[in-house]
């Protein structure tokens, strides 16, 4: 698929000021250029952006609810009551019950944690889960990453005797819980300066609170950064601000120090001999403690993120690859399944969305399918499946498009939603899936618009070969860690050709890998593309073509600069 460039263009003031600001740094003023753009004008500012510190933190009073919470499990804690954290069944919610598990099990012994059955209970608060809380004496639970609409079941709760203390970043309703405490920044009343945190950051900020208010230095919270970052990659939350200080320090302390349970799924993923960035987490290690939930329980995740063993944490690994392994088969035949209906439908072709539905698909797997139709269509997409009378399913969005607000149009139809701007989860009658494809699919067409659903690429700037040496290499990489609202920069250079030794490679023959020369230099640059061999032949014919691209790390040339090759405009297109 070939892309639309969509360059930035610099104004004169902008130029100027790049220039000086680079001149101050010692970096390239493409390199400042891409620090303006992030709303970085001053030296000061850079340094903080390369340098993150835990010092900048924002004070966790500042958030609503905060002393309410910390009072709650400080009263708890005195009066021995049992503590149980909850949490949903993906990354998010794994990493965040770990972390609050693993700090308050260092103080407080009388503390368990669950995780609900995607299956059997559904999303978010169960009666199943209160009930569990009920037989073993939970009067305190510990709720993160869901809750913020679970009215009805804290409610429920309250009147079996057990307080809830929400730990939520999803979009609150106007009504909210009866619950002791919520913490959410996305609350209309909180005036908390950051609103992106994940869920797990929500909990890492309660347990910040809890440790100031109780004189227990912040080094000992230091060590679960690591499932902070792992966390913030595998949600898609921005990384900025607060996200990006708990990122640049958690991916250290993985890369340094990590968890007996992370470093274990580390090396199941064969990457404990390399620097793991966002995109590893994202690939790599996210897929798997995601795969516990999506096809059997998430609380085997959690098990292993909490592990103290480490040949014990190799065995859950072992096994939570397994489930990867198997959700990686449902999710292709899903996936090809889905693509066949879209090809099938004509109507589905020329909608400005899709929503696919089908009763045998499993649960745990619609969203995967959802993300995969959403990339390859460039379409907001819902994915459905049937639970009895009830269908449950995911949706997900294109840049730009806000997709929460598309499920909220039909909340009279729905039976729960709740999420983000570019992924949601639905439930709703099976009976009355067509009327809701109906009605999503008039919101889009009425919202959206049109460059929103064309395959865009944003090029942030052209390079000559030249320009790629090793310190801009290594300047570069000071923009990490990566993710949504700080991108890795996608770089376009022109005019270039084959040295006369790329290759296509992979299993398939599918990819290709380059060694190209520009005309402005004899810098001879590696690249790969990825899943790009029909542009094979022209390459090889020796004419030129233009490239967009990021930078990454050579790993089997010691780091050196190794070409991404994201598009490839010929003089044919």
């Amino acid at each position: 698929m070939h892309f639309k460039w969509k360059y930035t263009l610099t104004s004169e003031a902008e130029e100027s000021m790049a220039q000086t600001l680079a001149a101050k740094l010692n970096i390239a003023p493409v390199l400042a250029r891409l620090l303006l753009r992030r709303g970085i004008t001053t030296e000061s500012a850079a340094k903080r952006f390369f340098r993150p510190q835990l010092t900048d933190l924002i004070n966790p009073f500042l958030m609503k609810d905060m002393d309410l919470a910390v009072d709650r499990l400080n009263d708890a804690i005195g009066r021995k009551e049992r503590i149980l954290v909850y949490g949903d069944y993906d990354v998010d919610g794994c990493t965040a019950v770990a972390l609050v598990y693993k700090f308050l099990k260092q103080f407080y012994s009388n503390i368990d944690y669950y995780i609900p059955d995607r299956y059997d209970e559904g999303y978010g608060v169960s009666k199943k889960g209160i009930g569990y809380a009920k037989e073993t004496g939970v009067s305190l639970i510990i709720i993160l990453d869901c809750g913020i609409k679970a009215v009805d079941e804290i409610a429920y709760a309250k009147e079996q005797g057990i307080d809830f203390i929400i730990c939520d970043h999803h979009v609150p309703d106007e009504k909210l819980p009866p619950a002791v405490a919520i913490l959410n920044p996305k609350r209309a009343d909180d005036s908390y300066p950051f609103k992106h945190l994940c869920g797990c950051g929500v909990g890492f900020k309660f347990m910040q609170g809890f440790a100031r208010n109780n004189g227990i230095p912040f080094s000992q919270l230091q060590p679960l950064l690591d499932l902070c970052a792992v966390s913030i990659a595998a949600d898609l939350v921005p990384v900025e601000n607060e996200n990006r200080i708990l990122a640049y320090h958690g991916l250290r302390q993985l890369n340094q120090s990590p968890s007996i349970g992370l470093k274990a799924i580390i090396e199941i993923c064969g990457l404990q001999d390399r620097q793991i960035t966002m995109s590893e987490i994202i690939f790599k290690i996210g897929p798997r403690i995601n795969a516990s939930g999506r096809m059997e329980n998430g609380k085997e995740s959690v098990d292993l993120l909490v592990e103290r063993d480490y040949n014990a944490a190799i065995l859950i690994s072992e096994h939570i690859n397994e489930y990867n392994e198997q959700r990686k088969d449902i999710d292709k035949q899903m996936t090809e399944e889905a693509n066949n209906i879209v090809a099938r439908l004509e109507s589905q072709r020329h909608q400005t969305s899709i929503v696919l539905y089908d009763e045998n698909w499993k649960k745990g797997i619609v969203g995967i399918v959802a993300s995969r139709l959403t990339e390859l269509y460039f379409r907001p997409t819902v994915v459905i499946t049937r639970d009895g009378d009830v269908a449950t399913g995911s949706a997900r969005s294109v840049a730009g498009f806000d997709v929460y607000s598309a499920i909220k149009s039909c909340r009279d139809l729905l039976l729960n939603f709740g999420g983000h701007t570019y992924a949601c989860g639905l439930t709703l009658k099976w009976d009355d899936v067509k009327e809701f494809q109906r009605r999503f699919q008039k919101y889009v067409e009425l919202h959206i618009m049109p460059e929103q659903t064309e395959p865009i690429l944003e090029i942030d700037a052209s390079l000559e070969f030249r320009d790629i040496n090793k310190k801009f290499h290594s300047d570069l990489k000071k923009f990490a860690p990566f993710g949504p609202k700080n991108p890795k920069p996608l770089f376009v250079t022109k005019d270039v050709y084959d040295f006369g030794t790329s290759k296509v490679v992979g299993r398939q023959q599918e990819h290709i890998k380059l060694e190209l020369v520009d005309s402005k230099s004899n810098n001879v640059m590696n690249g790969i593309a990825f899943g790009q061999s029909g542009a094979a032949r022209y390459i090889k014919s020796r004419r030129s073509f233009d490239i967009a691209y990021t930078i990454e790390d050579n790993v089997y040339r010691h780091g050196a600069p190794q070409l991404q090759i994201e598009d490839i405009h010929t003089v044919n297109d």
